[in-house]
């Protein structure tokens, strides 16, 4: 198999699959398989990955179709800048085992009227940025179900490591000091349990195709007072790609994307904003630059979404990362 020679031998690092930090936009994200963009790996070893992810939440969205504004009582949010850096540790200790710690540190920017009056002037944009550590991942993946080690499952823990609830506060406009939906927090509260499944195969002498999938669901919350409580709603992400693969220096690829959430619960959530589903489009490129080192970058162009509420959306997102192994 194409994908345990060395040149492919490490795994990515921002999603085992696609599980989702926490969005401004509940159903938005980068939805990207660094997995699959970089390669499933059998090499036993260590690996440092580092990864860089722009998304920019400025169009607003209901159901299928971009509108102008929302109705009456309903907030009438600008736009949400998330600027995620993350650093993962991956460790194989066999061709059948392989373990992946993610450390996410989130940059946040959101603006928002508040609540839409037809009868008055847009008020002065509320505003914050907030700078720190998000929720880490630790995920576990077995590939030892076939002798070509190309299908493995995945069990992994989402971690309550990030400020979430009411920590991160409204900086500046008429609302200055109350805080941010909880959804726009680095961070759910929740402790969460991610399921997963990938599998890739040779389709011709320079094409292979990956496909995976995830499920993650919040089993324990630290909010969970009566008028104080907050779960972030499940998430399903299934993932497409085609690699190019005639050439071991650059890799051309091409992914599809899609993420389906369910809707957040408790008097913390806003719960007609977080439900949705979305696909995309993501091409990209991974290439070799050292022996030990592997870069790759890609946009993700939104080619559909079915969104409940009104929700601040995406035009593209950008990833770029690389990974060393030792």
């Amino acid at each position: 198999m194409r994908y345990s020679v060395k040149q492919m031998a490490f795994a990515g690092l921002l999603l085992s699959g696609a599980p989702l930090y926490s969005w401004g936009c509940a159903t938005c994200g980068c939805t990207l398989s660094a997995d699959a963009a970089m390669g499933y790996s059998t090499e036993a070893g260590w690996r440092m990955n580092v990864e860089y992810d722009y998304l920019h939440q400025d169009q607003l969205r209901k159901g299928t179709r971009a509108v102008s504004g929302v109705p009456e009582g309903n907030e009438l949010e600008h736009s949400t800048l998330n600027r995620y850096f993350t650093v993962g540790l991956n460790y194989s200790p066999n061709a059948d085992w392989n373990i992946d710690l993610k450390v996410p540190y989130v940059v946040r920017t959101h603006s928002t009227y508040g609540d839409f009056d037809p009868n008055e002037p847009l008020p002065e944009l509320s505003t914050s940025r907030s700078s720190s550590l998000g929720d880490i991942k630790l995920i576990g993946s077995y590939q030892g179900l076939l002798p070509t080690h190309n299908l493995g499952v995945q069990l992994g823990v989402k971690l309550p490591t990030g400020r979430y609830g009411t920590a991160v506060q409204f900086n500046s406009g008429p609302n200055a000091g109350t805080a941010l939906d909880a959804s726009l927090q680095p961070g759910t509260g929740s402790t969460d349990v991610i399921l997963g499944a990938y599998y890739y195969q040779a389709i011709s002498q320079d094409f292979d195709i990956v496909l995976n999938g995830q499920f993650q669901n919040a089993v324990k919350e630290k909010m969970n007072q009566p008028g104080n409580d907050y779960r972030p709603g499940n998430s399903t992400t299934l993932s497409v790609g085609l690699r190019y693969e005639a050439s071991a220096a650059w890799v051309p690829q091409l992914q599809l994307n899609l993420l389906h959430k369910s809707a957040d619960q408790g008097a913390l959530a806003d719960v007609p904003d977080t439900v949705g589903t979305v696909a995309y489009l993501s091409p990209g490129l991974t290439a070799r630059v050292l022996p030990n080192l592997h870069v790759f970058g890609f946009a993700q162009l939104p080619v559909y979404s079915n969104l409940d509420g009104y929700q601040v959306f995406p035009r593209f997102t950008i990833s770029v990362g690389a990974s060393y192994a030792f």
